[in-house]
């Protein structure tokens, strides 16, 4: 596989990133929404809510980070939700995903943040090797709470 290329995402490359973004979607058991995952996305980006790295191999779009600003009080500066990680089933083992955090690693340092963080499925085994392997620690000083609405 060629050398992986990583772009910020506009409204401009919505076709390129919905199937990719629908796909994630769907990795994690919610029912195909092409057409809400272009209503969610652009109003993401068009409200400048969340960042969006889209990679590519030979001018094909086979992966995507999407990250959400927050702010962490203690040390009074920002931190990045790393919501979002997708890579399309063929592109993976190729270095796409390696690229994509990467990248938001380097997006972290460029804007100054205090960390990047993220959640993944207990099952998700794989993925979870991919991040400590690029120096992601797994939280273990905190419990994680949330309140459905």
């Amino acid at each position: 596989m060629s050398a992986v290329t990583i772009t910020r995402a506009t409204t401009e490359h919505l076709d390129a990133l919905v199937p990719l973004f629908d796909a994630y979607r769907q990795f994690y058991r919610a029912e195909p929404d092409p057409e809400g995952a272009r209503t969610f996305l652009h109003e993401r980006l068009t409200l400048n809510e969340s960042v969006v790295f889209l990679a590519y191999v030979e001018g094909e779009s086979v992966g995507f980070t999407q990250l959400y600003p927050l702010l962490a009080s203690i040390v009074m500066r920002r931190i990045w939700l790393l919501n979002d990680l997708f890579v399309a089933p063929q592109a993976r083992k190729h270095g796409v995903g390696h690229a994509l955090l990467d990248h938001a690693r380097d997006f972290g340092v460029e804007t100054g943040a205090h960390r990047l963080q993220l959640s993944t499925e207990v099952t998700n085994t794989t993925a979870q090797s991919v991040y400590e392997g690029h120096g992601w620690k797994r939280e273990t000083d905190f419990y994680n709470y949330r309140l459905v609405l």
